[in-house]
């Protein structure tokens, strides 16, 4: 990695604390941004700065936060500021899913994932972009919002209807937030993954089987590798990193309302 892609990139990433989220920030940092790592688990969170300040290329902090609360979105933001002076990207990693099939979804397995995948960041695509036009423009570049979203908002997936509600809702985001925040020179984009090994996938791989959609563990992922992927193997948070981190860069300055598909193929099967 180029150890000055992202030099003087100051960058918020929630869910940062394991996964994907984890994986950027170091990814982030090994590039020479500074990183707040922002997590409900900071304990798990502060172990990932810690990796990333004894590295010493880029610095980190990690901040406690419920993604699902406005105040945690501000107060991370503000951390982040308070921390490295500013704030130039913000990441919303943060998500999870747990499966149902149609007729099973409750109440409260919908409030979960919306809360957590659709709302939240709703909530911090706000919070940071009020502290972006607080700033003022950046002399050269814009300000960036980068949100995760997944394959689920193209190709409907039977058992984790929820989730694909949850991600289709994070694609109208990255659209309407680009249109709606050009004015103050912030650009809006994403990513969104296939089969990535996380703990997330790792859980939902024992959820699958749980619920007799699959007959033993690693099934998920051998059925998607054989059936839906043309790169024919799942992916991995290294995988992910590259694409990320043009995101954040001033590579990607021309770009708004975009979402990366890094599927392996998946969305043209």
């Amino acid at each position: 990695m180029d150890p000055k892609r992202l030099d003087g990139k100051n960058i918020l990433i929630t869910g940062g604390a394991r996964g994907m989220g984890a994986g950027n920030a170091e990814a982030f940092a090994a590039q020479g941004a500074n990183v707040c790592i922002g997590d409900l688990d900071l304990e798990e969170a502060q172990k990932v700065a810690d990796k990333i300040n004894a590295a010493g290329n880029g610095k980190a902090i990690a901040a406690r936060m419920d993604v699902t609360k406005r105040e945690d979105n501000a107060a991370a933001v503000a951390a982040t500021v308070e921390a490295f002076g500013n704030i130039n990207v913000a990441l919303f990693n943060a998500g999870l899913n747990k499966p149902k099939f149609f007729m099973d979804i409750d109440e409260d397995n919908w409030d979960m994932i919306m809360n957590v995948n659709t709302k939240a960041m709703w909530l911090g695509m706000q919070e940071a972009a009020r502290q972006m036009i607080a700033q003022g423009p950046m002399e050269d570049h814009p300000y960036k919002i980068i949100n995760v979203g997944s394959i689920a908002s193209r190709k409907p997936l039977i058992d984790v209807t929820v989730y694909c509600t949850s991600k289709y809702g994070c694609l109208a985001l990255t659209h309407c937030g680009a249109l709606g925040l050009a004015e103050h020179n912030i650009t809006v984009n994403g990513y969104a993954p296939g089969v990535v090994v996380t703990p997330l996938w790792e859980q939902l791989d024992k959820d699958l089987v749980d619920m007799g959609f699959k007959e033993r563990a690693g099934q998920a992922y051998d059925d998607i590798v054989a059936n839906n992927l043309v790169i024919k193997r799942v992916s991995y948070p290294d995988d992910i990193t590259g694409t990320a981190s043009f995101l954040a860069s001033d590579d990607s300055d021309y770009m708004t309302g975009q979402m990366i598909h890094i599927d392996g193929g998946w969305c043209i099967q």
